[in-house]
């Protein structure tokens, strides 16, 4: 995701969050000769955090895991999605959801399970990584992908028969060695920019990933789609070209989607809303391909959307209020931003803008109140205006006390 925001004070955050929940409407067909029968079951989007025991190594440890059902008791088809690693402290990275991807899925029946690994978020353990070893690298995530496919086989609401890994980036790394070890259930690997980047230094780590790609394909029986974008900051088109060369080459049956730029950096394409309409007509195609279900019988119902207003038109920057000058200019970037976007304010002139990622709107409103003593409010989701006269808030403080930087 990518955001802005403006310091105005630090202080507590505000507890309330306006950001939108969703509800789900689930349409069950039962087959009758010449007639179908729909019951309509409405349910909230069913979000868990749990902590996943697991042995990595010799070590126990707990993954912090997120678990998106669909209504009902099961079992259901499985996508396990992995994540990346951002820059910094792994302890430091927030807990991936991948609310885009879960949504497209949960509409069609799988229950997504995204696992933090060792080291990640609040997952306990320490992070480990071999540097320029491209293999060991992917092999020691797999294993606590592993471990986690463990835990969930036990779980009565898994069909252990109908099993899809995914991941992006240092995911999709993890997803391809995991896929090496023929693990039962696992029908076929979704791999979204899979790889690792070693910044800095004089490890050869193109050529480690090369090599890495060509012994998991001599090992892999299950068959793989791949996504790399043009403007991909991470993987160029051409790296991505040898590293599927080399993994088909020894064996692998994997088809490479490659398909041109993508906004500001393809590398963050499943994250989007924008990216559905690249990955999922290909992704529809493969799951019909290896026998897994492609068609939506869930239905997301938005009506707890959040509303537009009429208190101003999207572009009147003036409408905006608290803002000083340099808010002004932020509001004129925002207008230029990509959906799914939102913008907030505070009474003491703080601002914060946020575009794609998880949940723009919940984000926006976390960014915001860090930098101010009083709640922020949602101005602007996508291209409507949200605001009202009454989101101002009694008792705030004057706009003047803000320091505007």
């Amino acid at each position: 995701m990518r955001q802005q925001l403006v310091i105005g004070r630090l202080t507590k955050r505000w507890a309330t969050s306006m950001a939108a929940s969703f509800g789900i409407v689930c349409s069950l067909l039962v087959a009758n000769p010449g007639q179908a029968i729909t019951t309509m079951v409405t349910a909230s989007l069913d979000e868990k955090v749990v902590m996943i025991p697991a042995i990595s190594g010799s070590e126990s440890v707990q993954l912090e895991t997120t678990i998106f059902k669909p209504p009902g008791e099961g079992p259901f088809p499985l996508v396990v999605m992995n994540h990346g690693k951002a820059v910094g402290n792994p302890h430091q990275q927030t807990r991936d959801r991948f609310i885009v991807l879960s949504r497209e899925f949960v509409k069609r029946g799988y229950a997504v399970v995204i696992p933090m690994r060792k080291g990640f978020a609040r997952s306990s353990g320490n992070y480990s990584e071999y540097v320029c070893d491209m293999e060991r690298n992917g092999k020691a995530q797999a294993d606590d992908l592993q471990a986690a496919l463990n835990y969930l086989g036990k779980q009565s609401w898994v069909d252990r028969s109908r099993i899809l890994v995914a991941g992006q980036s240092y995911g999709g790394l993890t997803a391809m060695a995991f896929a090496a070890r023929g693990y039962p259930g696992v029908k076929g690997v979704i791999n979204f920019a899979g790889g690792l980047r070693i910044h800095g230094g004089d490890c050869r780590w193109q050529s480690s990933l090369i090599s890495a790609f060509r012994d998991f394909g001599r090992d892999t029986m299950v068959p793989s789609l791949w996504f790399y974008g043009a403007n991909d900051s991470h993987f160029s088109p051409e790296l991505a070209q040898r590293m599927h060369r080399s993994y088909v080459r020894s064996g692998g049956n994997a088809k490479l989607v490659a398909y041109g730029t993508f906004k500001q950096d393809a590398h963050a394409m499943v994250g989007s809303w924008d990216g559905v309409k690249v990955w999922w007509p290909e992704t529809e195609n493969f799951l019909r391909q290896i026998g897994m279900p492609a068609d939506e019988i869930v239905v997301l119902n938005d009506d707890n959307k959040i509303q537009k207003t009429d208190f101003a038109a999207i572009d009147n920057i003036e409408a905006v209020p608290f803002l000083k000058d340099n808010g002004r200019e932020a509001y004129r970037d925002f207008l230029t931003k990509s959906l799914p976007r939102a913008f907030a304010v505070s009474p003491t002139g703080a601002w914060s803008w946020a575009e794609d990622g998880d949940d723009p709107v919940e984000q926006v409103l976390a960014n915001c109140e860090k930098q101010s003593p009083v709640p922020c409010k949602l101005y602007a989701v996508n291209d409507s205006v949200v605001w009202s006269d009454s989101s101002q808030m009694a008792g705030s403080p004057k706009l003047e006390e803000t320091t505007g930087k």
